[in-house]
């Protein structure tokens, strides 16, 4: 192998990608798969499928993580190398997100499968339930409960964004597993990843080497002012709580700037809504995020004293809910010399890199030696249908990836 590289079937690939990019579209086209919809579980019958012609035993756990295991009667009693990543969408998606990673990883299998190769430790690919968290909070879901983060039972019963309840909706799609999460314990973990993001495609890099990821807080604010006339009342007497949020969207911005993290006002719902009454509530949601830990927490830390100083100039009342907090988190280096070294071994550009975005990697650092593998992603779009990453890179980092994960898995 020195030679000449094993390549994955960049052709099987692909066309699997768009497969399941087909899955979960509207009549308008629009692609939304959100966690345990009917969407969800037709993504998940397709991966199923192919894990089963990869002849991968299937297990699924009580989050509905889904598991394809390769093992043999030599290596199964070893810790496994676990890949992957997650199918769910956000509303209106692309078709990389997560994706690459699920199907690299059964490709990934596949070839070394093909080329007779065998392995010292079983290669698990791992499909975990709701990362985005869009139809249940919070996000990362799965990976987060594979890691021990948070308790199953308490889990299951998460009431989503459309009322209904997260154990009830993976029972009516078949898949509410019987076995424990955490039921094996990974020796490394690998996620292979769009970057979501504009420093790849801008600086032309073909590889990136993920060494850490940032912080994540997110919170839900609700600021109760006093409905009124809209234009009878003075601007003087009002107690505005749209004017309020608006102020504190313009603070964030100016916060982060000194930071160097990033801030997102990403939902907010105003009452009465109505185009002639001063809100009297608007409620809204702020994403707060750095890669140091310190400085993620000064900014929350300085928000909240805004608050404080926004109640006494607006008169308002300001509540807040918390719904997620994640600390950076630092991958192992080793991994990452691995991703490197692998790309300069086939003449790839490669960089390393912080990670913007939430990943199920970031859950499963807490109990394995972890990294990451980014490909670029063109004009930094993701979260949307122009999200798109060209063939030859995503074959490129496929290809990466059987390389790290052969000689994580111990090729023989």
């Amino acid at each position: 192998m020195e030679d000449e590289k094993m390549e994955i079937n960049g052709k099987r690939m692909m066309e699997r990608v768009r497969e399941l990019g087909e899955i979960g579209k509207d009549a308008e086209g629009r692609r939304t798969r959100l966690a345990a919809s009917d969407e969800d579980k037709a993504g998940r019958d397709k991966v199923v499928e192919w894990m089963k012609d990869a002849e991968l035993k299937v297990v699924v756990d009580r989050i509905g993580n889904i598991f394809g295991i390769w093992e043999t009667e030599e290596n199964k009693e070893k810790k496994p190398i676990m890949i992957g990543s997650h199918i769910d969408s956000v509303i209106d998606a692309g078709q990389y997100d997560g994706c690459i990673g699920v199907i690299g990883g059964i490709e990934v299998i596949k070839r070394l499968q093909e080329t007779s190769v065998k392995t010292e430790r079983p290669i698990v690919v791992g499909v975990f339930t709701n990362e985005e968290g869009v139809r249940y909070s919070p996000d990362m879901m799965g990976s987060l409960v594979y890691a021990g983060g948070m308790d199953i039972e308490k889990v299951l019963k998460t009431v989503g964004t459309d009322g209904t309840i997260l154990g009830e909706e993976l029972k009516r799609i078949g898949y509410d597993g019987t076995v424990e999460p955490g039921f094996l314990q990974p020796e490394a973990f690998v996620e292979y990843h769009i970057e979501q993001g504009p420093i790849m495609d801008v600086e032309g890099i073909q590889i990136g080497a993920v060494e850490n990821l940032q912080g994540i807080h997110w919170q839900r604010v609700t600021i109760e002012g006093a409905a009124n006339h809209a234009g009878t009342t003075p601007t003087k007497l009002r107690v505005d709580a749209g004017l309020a949020a608006a102020k504190v969207n313009v603070f964030l911005r100016n916060l982060v700037e000194q930071s160097g993290g990033v801030a997102t006002v990403g939902t907010i719902e105003f009452e009465p809504n109505a185009v002639n009454v001063i809100p009297s509530k608007a409620v809204f949601t702020v994403d707060l995020r750095n890669p140091k830990k310190e400085k993620l927490d000064a900014d929350e830390k300085a928000l909240a004293e805004y608050f404080k100083e926004l109640e006494e100039t607006d008169k308002v009342k300001i509540i807040t809910e918390r719904m997620t907090e994640f600390d950076p988190v630092l991958f192992d280096e080793e991994i990452v010399e691995k991703i490197e070294a692998a790309a300069e071994k086939r003449g790839l550009s490669t960089k390393s890199m912080t990670s913007g975005a939430g990943q199920d990697a970031q859950m499963l650092a807490r109990i394995c030696p972890t990294a990451m593998i980014f490909v670029p992603s063109v004009k930094g779009i993701s979260h949307n249908p122009e999200e798109y990453t060209p063939d030859e890179n995503v074959i490129e980092g496929a290809n990466v990836f059987l390389d790290v994960v052969g000689e994580l898995a111990g090729e023989k």
